[in-house]
């Protein structure tokens, strides 16, 4: 850090993380720069997202998508294309949700699939938490009526992204029922807001930039 001040240079620190995900290395390291990015990838896709999880000059959480190509990492324009299928018809079990990353809205794919389950049912989730998926089908019980102690679930983030947000709830939950009934949600349909443990549904922040990127879908 003395260097970068005296030169007037940025320095890129480049590192690896631990299993459970942090920053490998003493804390103190984290602590000294300004900006502390997550370069993360599947090895099955051709999308990377830097992710900034400390950052003193703008938000955090903030992404970058960005494309493996033969002529290296491109920029993605609309990163909501990636996180949609490409479906003829609206399919069963699918609801679009719009969540935020960082300050930048995107439109996502929730994708369940609810089907029998054993003696004893799973409830699995990519991309989403698993304990508050299990909170929310409790919720769908209670509430709605709508039963899955005897049914396996599953839950997906379509293209790998990772939602912590609230507002993802209820987009779940329509996509569970919607499997569960075997009907499809209506074309153009998106979702967000947080459900309650009183079955409420609570408005998600910046509501009216969310609808502007829904808009594009």
């Amino acid at each position: 850090t003395r260097w970068a001040k005296a030169s007037g240079c940025a320095v890129v620190l480049v590192g690896h993380v631990t299993k459970d995900g942090q920053l490998a290395g003493p804390r103190v390291l984290e602590h000294m720069v300004d900006t502390v990015l997550y370069f993360e990838g599947d090895t099955h896709s051709s999308f990377r997202l830097i992710r900034a999880i400390k950052n003193r000059f703008g938000a955090v959480n903030e992404i970058g998508v960005f494309a493996m190509t033969e002529r290296g990492l491109k920029g993605v324009s609309n990163p909501s294309a990636i996180f949609l299928s490409q479906h003829a018809q609206p399919v069963p079990g699918s609801c679009v949700l719009v969540t935020l990353e960082g300050t930048r809205p995107m439109l996502v794919e929730i994708q369940a699939l609810v089907d029998t389950g054993g003696p004893s049912p799973r409830r699995l989730s990519v991309g989403l938490e698993r304990d508050r998926l299990a909170m929310l089908l409790a919720v769908l019980h209670q509430h709605a009526g709508v039963a899955t102690g005897d049914q396996d679930v599953f839950v997906n983030a379509v293209g790998g992204v990772r939602i912590s947000e609230p507002a993802a709830d209820l987009a779940a939950l329509l996509s569970i029922t919607s499997s569960l009934r075997g009907k499809a949600l209506p074309k153009g349909f998106v979702a967000f807001g947080e459900v309650g443990l009183a079955g409420e549904v609570r408005p998600a922040p910046r509501g009216q930039e969310r609808l502007k990127e829904a808009a594009k879908l």
